[in-house]
């Protein structure tokens, strides 16, 4: 039987990593953080990598991939290898790579990741072709991980051709989407493919920058002081859904995995987060797939209710990975969660 010691987990250090190697840490791996240079603190303070490989900017990877490779380090993709890298380059990874490189293409266009969507099963805000057809409030969203920036509301065509004059990330390509008015709730799953099963592991809703603030102020004073709205993530708050709405979410997951597998060999595995918002008659609008671990499993490094109701130990979204890493190593099935 194959022995996991004999493998280390590497992964970026930025969006998740601290749960990521603590977790492979919990699951008895060797850890390496790859930091840019002055960004090494937090992983050093949190005792949770035994190694740190230094590189200038993330861009600079594939200069130091062959050190992984010597080292038989498995790299674990998120948010940040999308938007540092680009999924070309994530695909060109020679390393062990958890997860399949090839769904992220279909994270990152947001015309792909529509018909997936829809492929799915799952009901979707509408999406306006041009900004001439705004009839209602939309949500203008740019393309690839950028965390919320740029996002914003328009409520006309007027309004859309004003912010968007000049923007900054309007070469990243968008898509107007209607604005749905109800509460986020974004679902974080996990997928195994050694186990065949679909979990639940815990939820969140994104603190976004001045969206969650601009309540403090009355209305007529944003009126006066011209505040525009911006969606920029800052954190991450945890939630505790409805139990009577578990079975629709469980459903909506297993969707998205199915559909997945028609639209790239081998489908999405690992962990994963369907973002929705829920409206006032308990319907859900899904407008985004994460395809990895999103920064939102973050407030759950102990764990959330969800994983204790089925694991009774803590167990965080980048444990659970491990584990499916060290259980596939010891079943002899490693290929199967590497692509």
């Amino acid at each position: 039987m194959a022995n996991p010691k004999d493998y280390k987990i590497a992964t970026l250090a930025s969006h998740t990593a601290l749960q990521i190697l603590k977790g492979a840490k919990e699951e008895g791996f060797e850890t390496i953080a790859i930091c840019q240079k002055g960004k090494r603190k937090p992983y050093e303070s949190y005792g949770v990598a035994d190694k740190i490989i230094e590189i200038e900017k993330f861009e600079d990877y594939f200069e130091i991939e062959q050190q992984l490779i010597d080292e038989k380090a498995i790299v674990i993709p998120h948010g940040s290898f999308v938007s540092y890298l680009g999924f070309e380059n994530v695909k060109k990874i020679k390393a062990m790579h958890y997860g399949n490189r090839n769904i992220i293409e279909w994270e990152s266009d947001r015309s792909m990741e529509r018909k997936w969507l829809l492929d799915a099963g799952l009901n979707m805000p509408k999406l306006f072709d041009k900004p001439e057809d705004i009839d209602r409030p939309v949500i203008i969203k740019f393309n690839g991980a950028g965390g919320g920036k740029g996002y914003f509301i328009a409520n006309n065509p007027e309004e859309f051709h004003k912010r968007m004059e000049g923007h900054p990330d309007a070469e990243r390509g968008y898509v107007i989407q209607e604005y749905i008015v109800g509460v986020p709730i974004y679902t974080h799953y996990f997928h195994s493919p050694v186990t065949g099963e679909l979990e639940i592991m815990s939820f969140d809703k994104r603190y976004e920058s001045n969206a969650d603030s601009v309540g403090r102020i009355a209305a007529k004073d944003q009126v006066d002081v011209g505040i525009q709205t911006t969606y920029t993530i800052t954190g991450n708050v945890p939630i505790v859904v409805r139990e009577s709405l578990l079975p629709k979410i469980f459903e909506m997951g297993e969707g998205a995995v199915e559909a997945s597998k028609k639209i790239v060999d081998g489908g999405l595995w690992g962990p994963f987060c369907l973002e929705a918002i829920v409206d006032p008659n308990l319907d859900f609008f899904v407008f985004e797939i994460s395809a990895r671990i999103v920064a939102g499993t973050n407030p759950f490094v102990h764990g959330s209710p969800y994983t204790w109701l089925r694991y009774d130990e803590p167990m965080s979204t980048g444990r659970r990975l491990a584990r499916d890493i060290k259980e596939a190593i010891e079943e002899d099935k490693l290929p199967e969660v590497l692509g």
